[in-house]
């Protein structure tokens, strides 16, 4: 029941774990990940442990967030929660639509958040995130509440994803396989485009176009009413 559900939970945070580790999205412990998930008594979430390495994660190491009725949380756990725990409970409590969260130290977003700079519309699949650019959210210490604010107003109300400065990214989605293709999305196109910019860069693609795009997003991929996938 219950129970089942929870433990089918925290194998997939652990599944998607690894998967970021053999994608060379993150490295020993960097990065999390997180999943939306309420209990018969209290809203919150699941999330991956801080400082420990993903292969040596077992489900029980996963830490809860409850969501309290005077709008503070509480952890439960034997292990304390990613130092980055603020920025997800920021964007579940902003976002209705999110329900899985993935912040990477992937190499190509990391470096060109290092310059301050968005991805620019180069590329259609820049819609994939939910905008005409990847935004870069300002620069604040990690796991500061300045820095899961910035996160939550950068994303605003329907970007997937966007860079952290000096940091990362954070890729957002309606379960883990969504944020997970996001995350992988946005470090191809952080890679391409930092490979465009030792050339002298490229046309972009105009706003309208972009919106266009976006919507066709909507869509794109989607099997027939009543066998889509969870």
């Amino acid at each position: 029941m219950f129970e089942d559900k929870e433990e089918k939970a925290r194998e997939e945070i652990i599944d998607y774990a690894l998967k970021l580790s053999r994608a060379g999205l993150n490295v020993n412990s960097s990065g999390n990940l997180s999943v939306r998930f309420d209990s018969p008594e209290s809203k919150g979430f699941l999330i991956t442990p801080t400082g420990l390495p993903y292969d040596e994660t077992e489900p029980e190491d996963l830490v809860r967030i409850l969501f309290t009725d005077n709008g503070c949380y509480k952890a439960v756990g034997s292990r304390q929660p990613s130092s980055e725990w603020n920025l997800h409970a920021f964007l579940y409590q902003a976002r209705p639509d999110i329900n899985a969260v993935v912040h990477t130290h992937s190499p190509y977003a990391t470096m060109l958040s290092c310059l301050d700079e968005a991805i620019p519309p180069f590329h259609y699949m820049v819609a994939a995130a939910g905008g005409d650019t990847i935004p870069c959210a300002p620069y604040a210490t990690f796991g500061s509440v300045a820095l899961a604010e910035g996160c939550r107003d950068t994303l605003g109300k329907d970007r997937l994803g966007c860079l952290l400065s000096h940091h990362g990214s954070v890729a957002g989605g309606r379960n883990l396989k969504q944020a997970y293709a996001v995350a992988l999305e946005i470090e191809s196109l952080a890679r391409m485009w930092m490979n465009l910019k030792q050339i002298g860069g490229c046309p972009l693609i105009d706003k309208e176009e972009m919106a266009r795009v976006k919507e066709q997003f909507k869509t794109y991929g989607q099997q027939e009413k009543g066998h889509e996938e969870g």
